[in-house]
């Protein structure tokens, strides 16, 4: 079948996550490779795993890979500091260039706005910071995190289905989300939790979708530190960490849309924006506590055909206009035409 676009992407990936083969496979391949290459006629990787710690190498290396396979487009899903202006500036003459930046809401001033005047095209996920990469010279495409189906689209789910958990979180350990559950469960809410760092260990991106549509409710928690005062001053280390982290602002995540794809109840902190995305109270629930969370689960369990509306909501919603693919469209639309 002709693909969309009759050009050729190199994409700039991680194979690991974290770059750590430990961790196994990380998203990038099924994300932003598999993704691309159902849209363009050639799309090839060039994984920089094992040179992350060698930057000079990785740039050599990638230089000869875009000259010998000489890409329309270099597609780089940032990291850390694998690229330079240097690099960028030899792949420029040739190519164009682009980044995805999915952290501006907390690293754009130490991080992205001193690398993107550098691309030929950047995609920010933080609408905020259009404004600000403007002012630096640069022209954004607004794009957002998005999810992937596996397999066909699932059927809207019933009420009064059948559910294997009533609440469940699936997501890595950190103190902020430990600290949450805790709270929950001392409110009488009890959680089953998957992911790295729990007990029940990480699970497939398979059996994640499957959690996430045998939940009555599936709770998607922060990953940002946590400004309620309970938390801050639990420990000296919570304190320590509050102090001197970066990550302080909530960030709209693939999670907010992997959820709903697979047919599941989310119910989740706000991020700033989520509105634009999923219409709040028919298609997503929100929370801003530990009280009102506990105080939406007893509500959402009481009233199953209000549940079970809103998750078929954000299905639709979300299979319609949050998948990657839709979003690479847009983006390719707005390079190519």
């Amino acid at each position: 079948m002709p693909k969309k676009w009759d050009k050729r992407v190199l994409c700039v990936l991680m194979q690991w996550d974290y770059c750590d083969r430990s961790r196994g496979p990380g998203g990038d391949k099924a994300v932003f490779l598999d993704t691309i290459s159902g849209l363009v006629a050639d799309a090839q990787p060039f994984w920089y795993d094992d040179y992350v710690n060698d930057p000079a190498q990785l740039r050599r290396l990638l230089l000869e890979k875009a000259a010998a396979c000489k890409p329309d487009l270099v597609f780089y899903a940032s990291f850390r500091d694998q690229l330079d202006a240097a690099t960028l500036a030899e792949l420029n003459k040739k190519s164009q260039t682009c980044a995805w930046f999915g952290d501006d809401t907390w690293r754009f001033d130490s991080y992205s706005s001193k690398l993107a005047p550098h691309f030929t095209h950047v995609l920010t996920t933080d609408p905020f910071c259009l404004e600000k990469y403007r002012a630096i010279g640069v022209k954004p495409i607004l794009t957002q995190w998005a999810a992937l189906p596996q397999g066909e689209i699932p059927a809207e789910p019933p009420a009064g289905g059948k559910f294997s958990y009533d609440v469940s979180f699936v997501g890595g350990y950190n103190r902020v989300r430990a600290w949450f559950l805790k709270q929950l469960e001392s409110l009488g809410v009890k959680v089953a939790v998957f992911g790295p760092g729990w007990p029940a260990g990480k699970v497939s991106p398979e059996e994640m979708l499957l959690i996430f549509r045998e939940s009555r409710i599936n709770l998607n928690l922060s990953n940002s530190i946590s400004r309620d005062i309970r938390f801050v001053l639990s420990s000296p280390r919570a304190l320590a960490s509050y102090l001197r982290y970066t990550k302080t602002a909530e960030q709209i995540k693939a999670r907010n849309f992997e959820i709903p794809l697979a047919g599941g109840f989310q119910l989740t902190n706000y991020a700033a924006g989520l509105e634009r995305y999923l219409d709040i109270g028919r298609e997503v629930a929100l929370f801003s506590s530990p009280e009102e969370c506990a105080g939406q689960v007893r509500y959402y369990l009481a009233n199953e055909e209000e549940r079970a509306a809103i998750a078929a909501a954000g299905l639709r919603r979300a299979a319609a206009e949050h998948t990657y693919q839709k979003r690479f469209e847009k983006i390719f639309t707005e390079i190519w035409g």
